[in-house]
């Protein structure tokens, strides 16, 4: 019985060591598979990733395609509309050289005819000299005073060396103020002025001083009116003085009058232009024409300068 115990025992021994190991193997293949598993489930992932990176480069590429699509597009249009812009260019600078040459054509035509009429102006000024008509040589005046309403024009040459009063004189004579029955005239050259040697140009100075002279004569109805020449050693100025008693100027105004054509009263005749003549004359000889703010009336008192 013992014996037949003990086998009976180390048969189940056996056995139990046989499930044992049998257990085992099951665990361990069962671990194997679920490696397998795990790995093929993660090969799936990993070709899931690529097949989306697939998708995703393949719908970039079509974005970057339609894209480029575009630009080529948006290229031919710019090339169109660079060919237009370049044909407007060619047509206006066609235009732009058509024009400049229209423009120096009038500007010799303008020179030339400008050039005729100094002439003109010129020869008839001497004709009115040679007759000593001074209504004829006011005329003429006033014609040359058309080309010296520009103030941009050059310096004129100083070259007459005369007294300071020979300006007065003719300036008095060209105006006729001195002959005018509604009103008063003086003229009072300083004694250092008297002797006082001027070096400028005579026609330009006298015409200077006698758009002064007329412009008082026009806007003294009565009363006086009176020149005045002096000097200043220390400027090395010569100093013409024109008051009047007339209706006078607002200090508002002491700009404005000297712009050409500005008429303050337009019941009184004239073209606005004196004024600014007178300055710009008197600018291109080296000196000036100014309305004297300060000037306590009635009236006005216009001063220009000439440089000695």
């Amino acid at each position: 019985m013992v014996y037949a115990f003990i086998f009976v025992l180390l048969i189940a021994v056996g056995l139990g060591i046989g499930l044992y190991f049998q257990v085992k193997a099951g665990h361990a293949q069962a671990d194997q598979q679920q490696q397998l598993l795990t790995d093929y489930q993660r090969r799936v992932d990993e070709q899931q990733k690529l097949l989306d990176d697939y998708r995703s480069l393949e719908k970039n590429f079509d974005s970057v395609g339609e894209g480029y699509e575009q630009a080529l597009l948006s290229y031919e249009k710019m090339e169109e509309e660079l060919q237009k812009l370049q044909k407007t260019n060619d047509s206006l600078q066609k235009r732009n050289e058509s024009l400049n040459k229209e423009l120096h054509a009038l500007k010799s035509s303008a020179q030339q005819q400008a050039d005729v009429m100094k002439q003109l102006v010129a020869d008839v000024q001497t004709a009115a000299k040679s007759a000593a008509d001074p209504k004829l040589a006011a005329a003429v005046a006033r014609l040359s005073d058309v080309d010296d309403l520009q103030a941009d024009l050059p310096p004129l040459e100083r070259t007459d060396n005369i007294l300071v009063a020979q300006v007065a004189d003719e300036a008095i004579k060209a105006s006729s103020i001195d002959q005018a029955q509604y009103l008063k005239f003086a003229c009072n050259v300083a004694p250092d002025a008297a002797a006082t040697m001027l070096s400028t140009n005579l026609q330009k100075a006298v015409r200077s001083l006698t758009h002064l002279l007329d412009n008082a004569q026009k806007f003294t109805t009565e009363g006086t009116v009176t020149l005045t020449a002096s000097v200043d050693m220390d400027k090395m100025q010569v100093i013409y003085a024109v008051e009047d008693s007339g209706s006078g100027v607002a200090a508002a105004d002491a700009e404005r009058i000297f712009e050409p054509y500005v008429k303050l009263n337009q019941y009184f005749g004239g073209q606005g232009i004196g004024l600014t003549v007178a300055r710009n004359l008197a600018r291109r000889l080296g000196g000036d024409v100014t309305f004297d703010t300060a000037f306590a009336g009635p009236g006005s008192r216009f001063v220009l300068t000439l440089p000695m």
